[in-house]
C-alpha cells in the first residue's frame, strides 16, 4: 500500500523534473519522471526525410470513405458496450479562431474498466466484447466534430510504484498530407491522478495543461442516457493545443499509446 509519504515524495519528483523540462512550457524530450522516455527520446542528430516519398505510401481517406456512424463506438458490435456513455464534441480550429473543415480526426481509447484490446496490454482488468475502442470522422464545416463513446477507466501502467494514467481519450489530426500528423490526449475535469502523472505534469505550463481537459457540456448531455463534453482543439499560434511530438510517445504507440 502506497503511504502518504511515498505519494508526496512522487509529486515532489514530478514538481523537480518540471523545473528542468524543455522551454516555453514545451516537455523535454528525456523527462525523468516519464520513464520510457530516457529509452526513446533522439540521442542522434535528426535526418531530414522525402515527404513525397512517404505519400506515395500513405493511406488515402476522402469523405465518401469515412462512415459517419464510425464516430459512434457504442455501436460497432451486437450488444451495448459497458460503461459511462459521454459525447465529445467540439471544434479544430486555426491559431485565429477560424474552423479547419474536412480534417480527419481519429480517436482510441481504453474501455470502461481501463484496458485496451491491445496484445501488450495484459493487466487485470476485463476486455468488453462489444466495445473496440476505435472511431473516426470529419470535421464540419465549422470544424466541428463528434464522438459517442463511453468513459475511459483509469489504468496502471509500472512507469514508477504504483503508477496509474489518468482517464483519457487519444486524438489524431491530420494537416493536409499524411507527413502531418499530430497526436495528443483529452483529460477530464477534476481527475485526482493530474498530480501523480508524468506525462500530463510533463507539459510546465498550467494553461497548456489546462487545455487538455475537457469541461462538461449540459446543452451536450442527452437526457436519461448520456453526459457531454466539450473539448476544443487548437492547431496553431500561441494558445495551440499542445500534441505529441513525433519522438516522444509512448512504447505502446500505434494502437495504445499512454
Amino acid at each position: 500500500m502506497t503511504t502518504q509519504a511515498e505519494i508526496s515524495a512522487e509529486i515532489a519528483r514530478i514538481a523537480a523534473a518540471r523545473r528542468d523540462a524543455g522551454p516555453a512550457g514545451r516537455p523535454a524530450l528525456d523527462y525523468p519522471p516519464y520513464r520510457s522516455s530516457l529509452l526513446r527520446h533522439p540521442t542522434k542528430d535528426l535526418q531530414l526525410a522525402d515527404p513525397d516519398g512517404v505519400e506515395r505510401w500513405a493511406p488515402c481517406f476522402g469523405h465518401g470513405d469515412v462512415d459517419p456512424f464510425e464516430a459512434d463506438l457504442t455501436i460497432q458490435h451486437r450488444g451495448e458496450p459497458i460503461g459511462e456513455r459521454i459525447t465529445v464534441s467540439g471544434r479544430v480550429v486555426d491559431g485565429e479562431g477560424r474552423p479547419v473543415a474536412g480534417q480527419l480526426v481519429e480517436i482510441w481509447q481504453a474501455n470502461a474498466a481501463g484496458r485496451y484490446i491491445h496484445q501488450r496490454d495484459q493487466h487485470r482488468a476485463p476486455l468488453d466484447p462489444n466495445f473496440t475502442g476505435a472511431g473516426r470522422c470529419i470535421t464540419g464545416p465549422d470544424g466541428s466534430y463528434r464522438f459517442r463513446t463511453v468513459k475511459p477507466g483509469a489504468y496502471p501502467w509500472r512507469n514508477h510504484d504504483n503508477a496509474w494514467r489518468p482517464a483519457h481519450i487519444h486524438f489524431s489530426l491530420f494537416g493536409t498530407d499524411f507527413t502531418e500528423r499530430l497526436v495528443t490526449q483529452m483529460y477530464f475535469p477534476g481527475d485526482p491522478l493530474f498530480d501523480l502523472d508524468p506525462i500530463y505534469q510533463s507539459i510546465t505550463d498550467p494553461a497548456a495543461r489546462a487545455a487538455l481537459v475537457a469541461r462538461y457540456d449540459h446543452d451536450e448531455t442527452e437526457p436519461e442516457f448520456s453526459l457531454g463534453y466539450r473539448w476544443d482543439i487548437v492547431l496553431s499560434g500561441s494558445r495551440r493545443t499542445w500534441m505529441e511530438r513525433p519522438l516522444h510517445g509512448d512504447a505502446r504507440r500505434g494502437a495504445v499509446p499512454a
